[in-house]
């Protein structure tokens, strides 16, 4: 089986299925991906029984659902869209594409006001396309700062607030023999992550929030940037593999090995660490002055097409899916965060989910990718390709941002 990853950086297992039930008056075919890490809890299992829940009270309807892992998935909707054979529902990891196609319901045309009313703010609106939401979120997940505790005891430090605690502490770090320091994956598996959240510690970010606009090489950015260069990468606290080589999968298998002292990481970090016995703790990720303010969020999508005319069908279904006790199930299932306001007071005060409570606390003042736009997955992949070099030796943080900057005014000037 293949392991790959998705819009949220959770491992996902390569496999497919049919879940079909009685032959009824209305058929609802569903694509989706697999959270799973194994055939244990594919997603086949969590569809197989919601989907069976729900026929049983609504005999005149038939859902059927084939999941795809991750490297399938997108790939397979956009064939079935591009023959004419678009399915009822995708839950997928981009939407705009096919919103800016007029091919998607809106949320309103689907949704009961109760449903599209308990969608968290900022995950709702990364699911619009010009002010009019197409994509609802399905699954989310922050980052935070992770550090190996039993590192930080050795070397007498504490976790850092500020960017100048953090380099401090990296300082000390390799000073007592650790190889990784800060792992700084800017390799092209999920650099456009570690960028945002750096992005976001500085003030920065993708877009100018004021003129609705990429902003890439903002002072605020160019500034982040050439800090990250100045402070951690030139003087060797990132590891013996350069930043533009280094992935986030290898990263994390180094935080697990024991080997990195600190490292951004999202929710799924927390079991790996604990079954290889990495004693962990985690923070907001430091900013310039104090802690950052804002975390990175990400989410992946459903989204529902025109085409067949199922409106009151989808919908009806689609208020059921996120019915708090099956978004709650989900989310305990996948180690993911919620995408309701309800499921997430519900999580917050539970003391099972206690180990996710920094991470829910960061997600209503999230900022997500600029998913809305067509032109971002464009931008994302430059990001990937090219912010290593900004922190290479000889590299030109300025010069880098500015560069993406035109490729992303080019991208959307295109749309």
């Amino acid at each position: 089986m293949i392991a790959v990853v998705s819009a949220l950086g959770m491992t996902a297992v390569l496999g497919g299925c049919g879940l079909t039930g009685g032959s009824d008056e209305v058929t609802l075919r569903l694509v989706a991906a697999d959270y799973g890490d194994s055939a244990a809890n594919s997603s086949r299992k969590y569809w197989a029984s919601l989907v069976e829940e729900y026929e049983k009270t609504h005999p005149d309807v038939n859902i059927e659902v084939s999941v795809y892992s991750w490297t399938e998935v997108d790939r397979k909707v956009r064939e079935l869209v591009d023959a004419g054979k678009a399915p009822d529902l995708a839950q997928i990891g981009a939407y705009a594409d096919y919103a800016k196609a007029g091919k998607l319901y809106t949320a309103s045309e689907l949704l009961s006001i109760t449903t599209q009313a308990d969608f968290l703010t900022q995950l709702a609106a990364a699911g619009a396309v010009n002010g009019t939401q197409y994509g609802m979120p399905f699954a989310s997940s922050t980052r935070l700062l992770f550090y190996n505790k039993s590192l930080f005891e050795r070397a007498g430090i504490t976790p850092p607030e500020t960017w100048q605690e953090l380099a401090a502490d990296a300082e000390a770090l390799k000073a007592d023999g650790v190889k990784y320091p800060y792992a700084l994956p800017l390799g092209p598996e999920e650099a456009q992550a570690e960028t945002m959240q750096w992005l976001l510690s500085g003030g920065g970010g993708y877009t100018d929030t004021d003129a609705g606009t990429y902003g890439i090489d903002s002072a605020e950015n160019i500034q982040t940037f050439g800090w990250l260069k100045d402070e951690l990468v030139d003087k060797e606290l990132t590891g013996p593999v350069a930043p533009a080589s280094l992935n986030r999968a290898d990263a994390f298998e180094a935080f697990t090995d024991g080997d990195v002292g600190m490292l951004n990481g999202h929710p799924s970090l927390m079991k790996a660490a604990a079954a290889k016995g990495v004693e962990f703790g985690m923070v907001p990720m430091p900013g310039e002055d104090g802690p950052s303010k804002v975390s990175m969020g990400v989410a992946d999508w459903m989204m529902a097409f025109k085409q067949n005319g199922h409106a009151k069908e989808t919908g009806d279904f689609l208020d059921f899916v996120y019915d708090e006790k099956n978004v709650l199930a989900f989310s305990r299932e996948y180690d993911l965060l919620p995408v309701t306001n309800s499921v997430w007071d519900t999580m917050s005060a539970a003391e099972q989910d206690a180990g996710l409570r920094p991470f829910l606390k960061a997600l209503p003042t999230s900022e997500l990718y600029p998913v809305g736009r067509t032109s971002w997955a464009a931008v994302s992949a430059a990001v990937k390709e090219k912010i290593g070099t900004a922190v290479a030796p000889g590299g030109s943080p300025a010069t880098v941002l500015r560069r993406l900057q035109v490729t992303a005014v080019a991208e959307e000037s295109a749309e």
